[in-house]
């Protein structure tokens, strides 16, 4: 008989022939006892879930505005960046609900830095421990100073480590047909936004929101690290984002046959217009024209838009990474993104108002 902790003999091995290091890292339940939730953060993410669910409902008329870094990648000036917004924040409150935008996890379609998580010190060391140490800290740290956050979640089991700091996420163009994404989706506590595929297609969004609603029984890993069998009662607050394509697809013609679709697939109709990639043509500041026509199309009386999302840091434009050399803070290593100034811009445009941009 095999003992629990043996595995039979072969002459030949024919398992992990490719793998060239296992390198543990904490139970989710572990990092979660060393970085608690405080009762400050843990209620505005509580609030700003139950705002969020309201907006998709249309029971809350403001505009839900997910704007920040492409990705974070210096925590020092991502904290800068969160306490200018959340000055902003307060000044639009009335009219758009702010949610940092803060992302670890980088999808490739090829080749590239994956995001803080996987790599945080940036020289292809890999050093996951100190990136979900230094990803559920910098959550924390904004979130108790009364910002709260959004993310993308790429690998299903990063949601154990952060996702009691998060007030929405994002499953990205490339995993929103994943079944294993969608089955995630389901089991989420907070809403939930697909984007369309990277051509542009709109149904396998429209197919993810659909999926996330109901419940699913799938493997995963529970907080202490056991492997489990996972039941959902499904989410109820997915919606699709707009994030173009081959062409763009946040006019009003496009918007209105995304609602179509998924009225008829009986879904929230409700969707969110990302201002970069398909839609803004390779050109970050183009963002502000894709901002101009959703506030028109809501100044129509369009009941279909309730969010954007912004790509925005301290500077604007962005950098390439050089092995060795410390990229300059504030300026974005993966997307190009606005400067402070347009994005004062941007939001005010958002908000029917002016307003003066707050000093950094």
């Amino acid at each position: 008989m095999i003992q629990s902790n043996e595995l039979p003999s072969s002459a030949r091995r024919i398992d992990d022939l490719r793998v060239r290091a296992v390198h543990e890292i904490p139970l989710p339940i572990e990092l979660l006892r060393e970085i608690p939730i405080t009762s400050a953060a843990a209620n505005l993410v509580f609030d700003t879930r139950a705002s969020i669910s309201r907006i998709l409902t249309g029971q809350d008329p403001r505009l839900l505005v997910v704007v920040g870094p492409c990705s974070v990648h210096d925590i020092t000036a991502t904290l800068e960046y969160a306490r200018w917004l959340l000055d902003f924040r307060r000044l639009v409150a009335d009219q758009l609900l702010i949610v940092m935008r803060v992302y670890f996890e980088k999808p490739r379609t090829r080749a590239g830095w994956k995001g803080l998580i996987n790599d945080p010190h940036l020289d292809g060391s890999f050093q996951i421990n100190d990136g979900l140490r230094f990803a559920r800290r910098l959550l924390l740290d904004i979130n108790t100073m009364g910002l709260p956050t959004a993310t993308e979640f790429v690998d299903p089991i990063t949601p154990q480590y952060i996702g009691d700091l998060i007030g929405w996420a994002a499953i990205g163009a490339r995993t929103s047909e994943s079944q294993v994404h969608r089955e995630l989706a389901s089991g989420l506590s907070c809403p939930v936004g697909f984007k369309n595929g990277t051509s542009g297609d709109v149904w396998g969004a429209v197919n993810g929101v659909i999926a996330a609603q109901r419940p699913h029984h799938f493997l995963s890993v529970t907080k202490s690290g056991k492997a489990a069998v996972i039941s959902t009662t499904g989410n109820p607050d997915c919606h699709v984002i707009l994030r173009g394509g081959v062409r763009s697809n946040y006019d009003e013609a496009s918007v209105s046959a995304a609602a179509a679709m998924l009225a008829g697939a009986k879904a929230c109709n409700r969707v969110m217009v990302d201002c970069s990639h398909g839609n803004c043509g390779g050109d970050y500041r183009r963002q502000l024209l894709v901002a101009d026509e959703v506030a028109r199309q809501r100044h129509a009386a369009s009941q279909h838009i309730c969010g954007v999302m912004v790509e925005s840091n301290l500077l604007a434009g962005n950098q390439t990474l050089v092995p060795g050399r410390t990229p300059a803070p504030g300026l974005s290593i993966t997307d190009p993104c606005l400067g402070i100034e347009e994005t004062a811009d941007l939001l005010g445009r958002l908000a029917s108002r002016e307003v003066a941009i707050v000093a950094r």
